[in-house]
């Protein structure tokens, strides 16, 4: 057993020396809860060895990357929870504004810190705040990776060639650092000067500093259907776990955005962790174990991925960041074919092409704050076709990824983009015009893998909702579910607690092949306007229990609507309305 509760192999020292009396200082940036935190929990327990006190600090850069309304209320809202969840226990949260190179440097020195803790970022602005903030300090600096299962610095050595190189890495160190977290070590009062320090500072006026937040950036308003906040992530994770998981391998179909989790808002703001959310997720290993590890690929080995190039290739956003000449030499002879469409970054950014399913991406992400995992990949490797230039779109797809996704400015997206745009983690393909030897990818092959019109169709009723001012979360949601947050409050605090995941009742599902059947009978009925059989048919498929899995297995929705075409108004066309209805609440999840 260690001597310490977090593995040193997690901490890097930015700033030596020996931790003496005084506060410890948590600079939290880009792992925002209290829970499952391993930077809070060092920095707690480095506390309590020396019988001191612990702030935590978030320092606000009101015009970090270009982030709007959309991606700082939904930060803010998390950090006032967080600081709620502080006070419990007993430690103190304060709000800095500015150059944190400055703020954070100049709050240290004057409350006189012991130490001061840092979560990891591997992108580059925030690593150069950390040098600088290191450089100045007079305490011992510790960076704690608290983002990833394994250490960035410790899941290789150097930049890795893709998901195949770091994989088999990654599970040699799963049994070092796949672990449940302690419990948040108890923490002492703090210090006369550094009790001084947090009154001069003050408290902070959430509905001041959100209101001007949301209203500088007003132009990418706030998405109503995520909510924001550590417990709401809890709450997605167990949503999709109880009710989503088994859909998982349906998660590269756009036609059907239940399957995927929905966390990446909440993993990319640290309101949760992605080592709970993988030590939940093999919970379900017996019952669903293919969705599991899909889920963990993507969750753990292609999130530090993503990190790995980040933290190894500083030019991780630019066409000098592909570091295979294969790639690089195959753009530049390629550079000037002749483009069959070329746009502007207002034709781009409004949805304006002549590509429908393209324009139906953009406007995912602009109204819905989220564009589909597998349309990502398709909507960049447009902008390539349609540009001047590879180095134009991928300036293009960074400024508009970054601009609309919740998740932008992430790792994740801008190796996305490099991946469609420059080959990066990829091989060469079959050479082409434009492309050259970087994977291709067309309408016509996005035709045979999905129902493209049912895609754009559902794209078109979200920007209605937008634009309507619809009040229900699942019709403005990309993810087409919506959770009931202040029913299911009650199970949060065991969620909080224990980290354990309520299971979902069991119950006798309805064989897929009868599901059909009974409603290949409604509709035949239906349709041969034999009223009392329908009906006899619907009354039994109402009390037909069903989950998301089966309904999207068998698509009996679409047959079952052939019966409205007959009359909605009708005793059947009332029931088959209200059977619809039902089972769209099963597949958003209206009630938890």
């Amino acid at each position: 057993m260690r001597a310490t509760l977090v593995n040193k192999k997690r901490i890097r020292e930015l700033r030596g020396g020996d931790i003496k009396s005084g506060p410890v200082l948590y600079w939290c940036s880009r792992d925002q809860r209290v829970n499952d935190n391993w930077a809070l929990i060092h920095a707690c327990e480095s506390a309590a060895s020396i019988g001191g006190g612990v702030v935590v600090v978030f320092n606000l850069v009101t015009s970090f990357l270009g982030a709007g309304a959309r991606q700082f209320g939904f930060m803010l809202r998390g950090l006032r929870e967080m600081e709620t969840t502080l006070k419990t226990k007993g430690i103190e949260f304060i709000l800095l504004e500015g150059d944190p190179t400055v703020t954070v440097s100049e709050f240290a020195k004057r409350c006189g810190a012991a130490l001061l803790v840092t979560d990891q970022s591997p992108l580059r602005i925030g690593r150069e705040w950390r040098k600088v903030v290191a450089h100045k300090s007079q305490c011992p600096v510790h960076e704690v990776d608290a983002h990833n299962v394994v250490p960035v610095w410790e899941a290789s050595p150097k930049l890795e060639v893709g998901a195949r190189t770091l994989r088999g890495k990654l599970e040699k160190l799963y049994p070092e650092f796949l672990e449940d977290f302690p419990e948040l070590p108890t923490v002492g009062a703090l210090c006369s000067d550094a009790h001084d320090a947090v009154l001069k500072i003050g408290k902070v006026d959430w509905e001041q500093i959100i209101s001007r937040a949301v209203e500088a950036g007003a132009a990418v308003p706030e998405v109503k259907w995520a909510l924001p906040g550590e417990q709401a992530a809890r709450l997605t994770l167990e949503h999709f776990l109880n009710r989503r998981l088994k859909l998982y391998g349906l998660r590269n179909d756009p036609s059907k955005p239940q399957a995927l989790s929905g966390l990446s808002p909440y993993l990319h703001f640290g309101q949760i962790s992605s080592q709970r959310c993988a030590l939940e997720a093999k919970r379900y290993s017996k019952t669903a174990s293919q969705a599991v590890a899909v889920f963990f690929e993507e969750l753990v080995v292609r999130r530090e991925l993503a990190d790995n190039f980040c933290w190894y290739n500083p030019k991780y956003d630019s066409i000098e960041g592909q570091k295979y000449e294969w790639a690089t030499d195959t753009l530049k002879l390629h550079a000037f074919d002749k483009r069959p469409y070329v746009y502007t970054l207002d034709q781009f950014e409004h949805g304006q092409t002549h590509d429908d399913l393209w324009n139906a991406a953009q406007l995912e992400m602009v109204h819905g704050g989220k564009m589909h995992g597998f349309m990502r990949m398709y909507w960049a490797k447009k902008i390539l076709e349609w540009t001047e230039s590879p180095e134009q779109a991928l300036e293009f797809a960074i400024f508009l990824n970054d601009k609309y996704q919740l998740d932008g400015r992430d790792p994740s997206g801008y190796v996305g983009c490099m991946w469609s745009i420059v080959g990066v983690h990829d091989q060469g393909w079959r050479e082409r015009p434009i492309f050259g030897k970087i994977r291709y990818m067309s309408y016509g092959g996005c035709e045979k893998k999905f129902k493209v019109k049912d895609y754009i169709s559902r794209v078109c009723d979200l920007v209605a909702a937008v634009k309507a001012g619809d009040n229900d979360p699942a019709a403005q949601n990309p993810g087409c579910f919506n959770i009931d947050f202040a029913r299911a409050s009650v199970g949060t605090a065991a969620l909080a607690g224990t980290g354990e995941l309520p299971q979902a009742k069991c119950t006798s599902v309805c064989p897929a092949e009868e599901l059909t059947r009974l409603v290949r009978a409604a509709v035949s009925a239906g349709l041969e306007n034999t009223a009392s059989r329908a009906m006899d048919a619907l009354n039994v498929l109402k009390d037909t229990p069903v989950t998301a899995e089966l309904l999207v297995q068998t698509q009996v929705g679409k047959e079952l609507k052939r019966v409205l075409k007959q009359g909605s108004g009708t005793n059947v066309g009332l029931l088959a309305k209200a059977l619809l209805k039902a089972w769209k609440t099963v597949l958003t999840g209206d009630s938890v």
